[in-house]
């Protein structure tokens, strides 16, 4: 009975609660929206809402049954009452939360989501926004505000690209000082900042939905008479149309202007019809819009957009945003429903001391599944007609992206698209996705644009201002060195090298530069260059042109131009005595000259030895004799002490012709050997700076150069070995004197004292290699446009004659080089080449006579017995070999008895011939025999 008893117990309780799961779905999901409906965006978010709700409820796979209910809610504008409501209305965001709303929608703006976004914490009511998109509002301090589009941070970094791309620097904003306007210029500002550019003025106007034409007017004027030309306007469509149509009254939509605009300006073109003073006040205007991929179900809801809006306003993005909203919730619910999710409220006990009163804040119930379905929210993952929707951790949506346009005549033509994956393009983002992103520089394009005043040329994006004054260039005044730059004592005009190319550059740009130059420094000294750095970032100086060598602690705080002259530190030392060295007795003749001299002693010995060798019994003998007789005689001669006797005639002509030109050698030697033991040479007492750095000596440096700093701070030289020196005078006294051992200075200025101060020279390597430059304040686009002036000055050579002007230094009578004095071969070719000649027409005429005389002795041979020619050849060759080598008393005895034998052997009618030929034979042995008695006496 017991048991019976308890089970229909159960049965009964189940009868009354229900079984589990049933009636769990409810017949309705309350969802709310807060917008202005009288604006752009709020019209085209109510019909894309409606729609989307209408296609979710008749799809019963969704929702399971459950039907899907929007409630709206209109702030017409107003803040305060989009949180409490209108009296007479009594509906308002708060009493969303009374009428168990799952989510909300909204609001359109910023400033009201702040507010908002605190009670949904409270009550755990996701609050979904594609309109309110101040960056700040993603933060963790609003967890159920969830942002369904892009964000501005995404769309203030594309504007920051775009001028950047375009190399601006500096950007004018326009805005209405409200909460959302005010968190994204800030973004903005963060993000030029990046970029080396900055927020040059921001125009504030009032917080009120149409700020007055006075005001706008006063701006807009304020904003002519300044520098930048780069205008981003960031506002909403009333407030932005009459900020280009007054700016078009002034003037200000002509060749010169640069005007961006954010997605506010696509957003009225898209959906309404602009009247066309409108559409002639915004031509050569860039804008964006955020970028939603083509897909079918995109244009099968852009083929439904005039049936569902009646033609009444056209679909902008922000409507397909509404749309996918609308669904994201659903989804959402569908799986926090399918999960076994239950949609109920209760009481919040901190707020049951508040009931009662207006507000009735005690009625608000918590969403006890509202952070379940926030979690289903932001796990999102779905296609819808902005394309691919999902969530990063942050809360922010992944891969932003938005179409960049350029207003032309009646429309607009796009000329690229941003994306935060690669960033600039001139192809879909979808494309780039399938590729590796790549955010670098030579990877940003944009199509051409049309410009302001329909133009294509790229506007410089800024001018002088319009207030009269001209740029205060700071110029020093120098009391040495005066060709670099110095003032005339007569007209107080400055003049120099460095105002040449300064005036050069500036008459290369496209536009007028009106300037005055302003001297620096008290005329007694030269000004150091430190002080005038900081008076440019103070805008104390626009500019400062003189002598400023570009290192990295001024490029942190100027802009300098591309250098117009190379510079670098060199030492200069004065030159003294230098020791004679182990090897000085070489250094009067180079090595070739050595060479050329010890070949001619050798060529000379052998061609007296073969002259003599014949007749001469002093140059015979064995091969090894004959070897040391030629190495003996050749170089005794150089002492005038052979000792062997030169017998023929062309042996003494030889040996005559060449102690002669050793007589000239000898004196030659003698003389440059003398001057290098006795005559002081010329060296400097220090090789460079490594040898500085190491000694102890004192150190001069020209006062007011960045010389100081380097040596102290970079190469560690302590202070109190370095000497400030004023002019190229002190320079001289101080090196004379011993005070400083070396000076250390630039090269320009170093090459204007050597070439008036002969007795000191550089030594070493040049160090610390730099430039001079202009110096402009930082992010200056003057600077930009100077660097690629001076580039052109170079290209042209104009450059080159602007230095030659001032600083072609004459040519310094500086001591002669360490081999000045060593006798080159060109100063005795002539000597060599008589001698060389000698020796050759002597061995020519010498070995004609012996040729001469074998023939005599030795006829040719006739007769069957005459061997063959190649035979013939080799033996009178060898012959003739034998012939000169045999001594000549040898060789006449031989020939005469030949001659016997000839007489004797021969007939009658040989006889009166033969024996003429021996009468004269015998004639002409007898002559020889006298000859030859006079040779040995």
């Amino acid at each position: 009975m017991m048991n019976l008893s308890l089970l229909l117990l159960l049965l009964s309780l189940l009868f009354i609660r229900g079984f589990p799961g049933e009636d769990s779905r409810p017949n309705v999901v309350n969802i709310g929206s807060i917008f202005s409906f009288e604006t752009i965006n709020g019209r085209v978010a109510k019909i894309a809402m409606n729609a989307a709700v209408e296609d979710i409820n008749s799809d019963a796979n969704i929702l399971g049954g459950s039907k899907l209910v929007l409630s709206t809610y209109d702030s017409n504008y107003s803040g305060f009452l989009g949180i409490i409501g209108e009296a007479d209305i009594r509906i308002t965001a708060l009493q969303y939360m009374e009428t168990e709303t799952v989510a909300i929608i909204g609001p359109q703006v910023s400033e009201l989501a702040h507010v908002l976004s605190h009670i949904a914490n409270e009550l755990h009511v996701p609050m979904l926004s594609f309109t309110a998109l101040d960056p700040s509002l993603s933060s963790l301090q609003y967890p159920y505000f969830v942002q369904t589009a892009p964000n501005d941070l995404s769309q203030m970094t594309a504007i920051a690209d775009i001028v950047s791309y375009f190399d601006y620097r500096d950007v004018v904003v326009i805005y209405t000082d409200e909460e959302q306007n005010r968190g994204s210029i800030t973004a903005l500002g963060n993000k030029l900042v990046k970029r080396r550019c900055k927020i040059f003025y921001k125009a504030v106007l009032s917080p009120q939905s149409s700020p007055t034409g006075k005001e706008i007017m006063n701006e807009l004027v304020k904003i002519s008479m300044m520098e930048s030309r780069v205008i981003v306007v960031h506002t909403y469509a009333a407030v932005g149309l009459k900020i280009f149509y007054l700016a078009h009254k002034l003037g200000m939509m002509e060749k010169g202007y640069v005007w961006i605009a954010t997605a506010w300006l696509s957003t009225v073109l898209d959906s309404t019809p602009v009247y066309v003073k409108d559409v002639k006040s915004i031509q050569g205007v860039l804008m964006l819009r955020p970028h939603t991929p083509d897909s079918e179900k995109k244009k099968a809801f852009l083929s439904r957009w005039n049936k569902l809006s009646n033609g009444s306003i056209g679909l902008n993005p922000y409507g397909l945003y509404a749309y996918d909203t609308v669904w994201m919730i659903a989804n959402a619910v569908k799986v926090f429903l399918d999960s076994g999710g239950t949609i109920s409220f209760s009481n919040n006990p901190n707020l049951n001391h508040l009931a009662g009163g207006t507000l009735n804040l005690g009625s608000l119930s918590t969403f006890n599944g509202g952070s379940q379905l926030l979690r289903n929210i932001l796990k999102t993952n779905m296609t819808g007609l902005t394309g691919q929707i999902a969530f990063h951790s942050d809360k922010s949506m992944i891969r932003p992206s938005y179409d960049i346009f350029n207003v032309m005549g009646k429309g607009y033509k796009q000329i690229g698209y941003w994306s935060s994956y690669s960033g600039l393009s001139d192809v879909p983002p979808e494309i780039l996705y399938t590729r590796p992103p790549n955010r670098s520089s030579s990877n940003q394009k944009l199509r051409s644009v049309v410009w302001p005043g329909s133009t294509t040329v790229r506007p410089r994006g800024w001018v002088f201002p319009h207030n009269g004054r001209k740029l205060r260039i700071g110029v020093p005044e120098r009391v040495s060195y005066k060709a670099i730059v110095s003032k005339d004592e007569n007209t107080n005009e400055v003049h120099g090298y460095c105002i040449d190319v300064f005036l050069a550059a500036i008459d290369l740009l496209p536009y007028a530069v009106p300037h005055e130059f302003i001297l620096f420094g008290d005329g007694k000294k030269n000004p150091s260059y430190e002080e005038p750095i900081n008076m440019i970032s103070n805008k104390v100086f626009d500019a400062f042109v003189g002598d400023i060598t570009i290192v990295t602690k001024r490029a942190k705080i100027v802009d300098f131009t591309q250098p117009y002259i190379e510079s670098g530190l060199v030492v200069v030392t004065p030159i003294r005595k230098m020791n004679s060295s182990a090897w000085a007795f070489l250094h009067p003749f180079t090595p070739l000259m050595w060479v050329i001299t010890i070949a001619f002693f050798v060529i000379i010995g052998t061609v007296i030895l073969i002259l003599e060798y014949k007749i001469n019994d002093e140059f015979r003998g064995p091969l090894k004799k004959q070897f040391i007789t030629i190495l003996w005689f050749g170089f005794s001669t150089m002492f005038f002490a052979h000792r062997e006797n030169t017998v023929s005639t062309l042996g003494r002509m030889v040996l005559l012709l060449w102690l002669f030109a050793v007589l000239i050698i000898n004196s030659s030697y003698t003389a440059s050997l003398t001057s290098i033991l006795t005559v002081q040479q010329l060296a400097p007492s220090i090789r460079g700076i490594e040898s500085l750095i190491t000694s102890d000596d004192h150190i001069g440096f020209q006062l007011g150069s960045f010389a100081e700093s380097y040596l102290n701070e970079e190469l560690n030289i302590a202070k109190s070995r370095l000497i400030p020196l004023g002019s190229p005078k002190e320079y001289v006294d101080a090196l004379k004197e011993g005070r400083v051992s070396a000076v250390v200075d630039e090269r320009p200025y170093v090459d204007l004292f050597l070439s008036e101060n002969c007795k000191f020279q550089v030594v070493g390597e040049e160090f610390k290699k730099s430039g001079w430059g202009f110096a402009f304040p930082r992010d200056s686009p003057l600077a930009t446009d100077m660097s690629t002036a001076i580039l052109k000055l170079s290209e042209t050579g104009e450059l080159r004659k602007i230095r030659n002007k001032w600083l072609n230094t004459r040519a310094c009578d500086l001591p002669a080089p360490e081999n000045s004095d060593q006798f080159q071969l060109e100063s005795f070719w002539g000597l060599f080449l008589i001698c060389g000649i000698a020796c050759l027409f002597a061995l020519v005429v010498f070995f004609s006579m012996m040729l001469h005389k074998f023939k005599r002795s030795f006829p040719q041979q006739s007769g069957p017995s005459r061997p063959s020619s190649s035979n013939s050849i080799r033996i009178q060759i060898q012959r003739f070999l034998s012939f000169v080598d045999k001594k000549e008393e040898e060789s006449k005895k031989k020939l005469k008895r030949k001659h016997i034998e000839v007489v004797s052997g021969g007939t009658n009618a040989q006889d009166v011939r033969s024996s003429m030929r021996i009468r004269r034979y015998q004639l002409h042995i007898c002559r020889e025999e006298r000859n030859r008695g006079t040779y040995v006496h």
